[in-house]
């Protein structure tokens, strides 16, 4: 099974986001990350941005105290 890989570009557009917020996101560890090459770029596996998707849903809901 392929992998995708996002750049933190990508997936800061792809969620509405500054490249600010997502450099947060990352530090902080609420999404998920690898550094490669040995520039240490960050990149996002497509898996790994679903799935701060959903739990970013799920806070919501049980938020609104619909979980």
């Amino acid at each position: 099974m392929a992998r995708k890989f996002y750049t933190l570009d990508e997936v800061a557009e792809a969620l509405a986001i500054s490249m600010s917020q997502m450099r947060a996101l990352i530090k902080r560890g609420e999404i998920e990350g690898i550094q490669i090459g040995g520039r240490g770029q960050w990149r996002i596996e497509d898996a790994k941005l679903e799935e701060y998707i959903e739990r970013m849903y799920e806070e919501q809901r049980r938020g609104l105290g619909r979980a």
